[in-house]
């Protein structure tokens, strides 16, 4: 039986660091966009990107289970705006293809892993069982 990694942070926790990913390529991506985007797709980009990971944060420094979901749900709402932001940045040609499916794959995975973390905060929830972190 493979031992389980005590959480001890949320850094420990790998929807956060599938999400600090998604940031790090966003925060590269967006530097090369035209500055008339400073105040419109740049900044959407940058604040959703940062709220991936902020409220993932957040979330996990928080008692109640129902309090973490909450939290962790916006993470996962941010990354869908982020797709829409990467569709835009594609139509707009400020990435090209492979820029793009680089963060879909990204984006996809993060996605994945905050859901997986969703799901276990519910059934910890259910279980009222504590978790290492709590």
């Amino acid at each position: 039986m493979i031992a389980q990694k005590e959480i001890k942070s949320f850094e420990d926790l790998e929807c956060w660091k599938a999400n600090r990913e998604v940031r790090r390529f966003v925060s590269g991506i967006i530097k090369k966009f035209p500055l008339e985007e400073r105040f419109a797709l740049i900044d959407g980009m940058r604040r959703a990107s940062r709220s991936i990971t902020e409220n993932v944060a957040e979330g996990y420094g928080r008692f109640h289970y129902q309090e973490n979901i909450q939290f962790v749900r916006i993470s996962r709402v941010s990354l869908y705006e982020l797709i829409d932001q990467l569709i835009t940045a594609k139509d707009e040609k400020y990435i090209d293809d492979d820029e793009y499916q680089k963060g879909r794959e990204l984006i996809d995975k993060a996605i994945q892993l905050v859901n997986g973390y969703i799901n276990y905060l519910v059934r910890a929830k259910k279980n009222q069982r504590i978790p290492n972190n709590k």
